[in-house]
């Protein structure tokens, strides 16, 4: 640990992701990622070859958890500056310069900088929260993180339509709440809703969270994939969660190897 060091500010931490000897430098001063993130890096259909492009990429947790999945260069956009030099540091602690670049910048201007329809896979975890909902968090980061202060779910949705091509996808990890907001938001901006999952607590419980994949452009029709339950009666992980954490991320899921083999991607 004492080599590791070098890398990290006052206040900061490095955590293992588990897997893969893949490391994230986190601080308890801003927002850190949770299961929502890894969720969507294991959930979301890696092209093996493109490019991908993940939006309020935080400290870079999805994008180097993708780099485990796929050889595509990874993109991440970030507008916290605190959190992109994050990101941008857990990228050269892990030796993945050549292969995930992270650009500080507003996800709406994305398309200006980047073109449009130059992507495979658009993956986002955004703010859940409307601005307008409870009061924002007196810490700026997690305010931004939990409230739609830097964008809207319009934004995400209209800022990912901007970026993937046709025939491209857009994962999104967010609260069942808001589900019906996605769906009109993904038909408005030409993302056809394909593959929707829903994570609960517990069996029993109502799901705190909805993983949901779009094609740019593609037919309608929609597969409502098995719940994700996370947690056992006795309170550890369910099987599933815990190949998910622990399993090497080469060997693909029985949902990955659906999508690798065509079922369900068009």
């Amino acid at each position: 640990m004492g080599q590791d060091r070098e890398w990290l500010l006052p206040g900061e931490r490095i955590d293992d992701l588990l897997r893969n000897d893949l490391k994230i430098i986190q601080s308890g001063e801003v927002f850190s990622f949770s299961m929502d993130a890894v969720l969507l890096a294991h959930f979301c259909s890696v092209p093996a070859k493109g490019r991908i492009i993940d939006l309020c990429t935080g400290n870079g947790v999805v994008p180097i958890l993708l780099t485990a999945r796929t050889k595509a260069p990874v993109w991440g956009v970030e507008i916290q500056e605190r959190l992109a030099e994050m990101a941008e540091r857990s990228v050269s602690l892990n030796g993945l310069e050549e292969r995930v670049t992270l650009s500080r910048m507003d996800l709406k201007e994305a398309h200006l900088a980047f073109g449009h329809g130059g992507f495979d896979l658009v993956t986002v975890n955004p703010p859940y929260l409307p601005a307008h909902a409870g009061e924002p968090n007196g810490n700026p980061h997690f305010a931004a993180a939990r409230h739609e202060i830097h964008c809207t779910l319009e934004d995400v949705v209209a800022a990912s339509a901007k970026l993937v091509k046709a025939g491209g996808k857009v994962a999104m990890v967010h609260r069942p709440s808001r589900l019906a907001d996605i769906l009109i938001l993904f038909r408005q901006y030409r993302l056809e809703p394909k593959r929707v999952r829903f994570v609960h607590p517990r069996a029993g419980e109502e799901a705190n969270m909805v993983l949901i994949e779009a094609i740019k452009d593609g037919g309608p029709e929609i597969r409502l994939l098995p719940p994700l339950i996370v947690y056992q009666e006795d309170g550890r992980y369910c099987p599933e969660l815990m190949k998910i954490y622990y399993e090497p991320l080469g060997a693909a899921s029985v949902d990955e190897r659906h999508v690798d083999n065509g079922e369900g991607a068009q």
